[in-house]
């Protein structure tokens, strides 16, 4: 694994202990954290960016001492992975998760190109800029909810 970051490890071990596990795993973020040498938010890290829903996973976490983290290699109809997005963005979104969320979704086949490269417009902060810097996160959220409804 010459020339890979933690991150590509630590996702390339869980991947391959998700095979062998039949699609379901449950690893103690401390152990994994301690095997790769990382901090444990090197862990959650990972798990946010390539363990998604949108990636077809389901991650469980569980903190304190007996903490786990219980990862579930699921297949979900574009519904489904569009209605979880919706629930999961929350009430503030900035322009960073937008970009990584929709092209999650276009590599997921989720959403056409077209139409994430659209509402990354429609969310930017050009398109945005008459709306105070404090409140665009809220906006941007509210505008990326909505039409991800109407493509539901």
């Amino acid at each position: 694994m010459k020339g890979l970051g933690t991150s590509d490890m630590i996702a390339r071990f869980i991947q391959a202990e998700l095979e062998e596990a039949n699609g379901v795993l449950e690893l103690q973020r401390s152990d994994l954290a301690q095997r790769f040498g990382c901090v444990p938010s090197q862990i959650n890290y990972v798990m946010s960016t390539r363990f998604s829903p949108e990636h077809g996973y389901i991650v469980e976490s569980r903190r304190g001492g007996g903490g786990y983290i219980r990862i579930t290699r699921v297949q979900v109809d574009r519904h489904t992975l569009l209605m979880h997005v919706i629930n999961s963005v929350g009430d503030t979104l900035d322009l960073a998760s937008a970009r990584a969320i929709l092209s999650n979704l276009v590599q997921s086949q989720a959403v056409e190109r077209n139409v994430a490269q659209t509402l990354l417009w429609a969310v930017s902060d050009n398109s945005l800029r008459s709306v105070p810097k404090d409140r665009r996160d809220d906006l941007r959220a509210s505008i990326f909810k909505q039409v991800l409804i109407h493509l539901v």
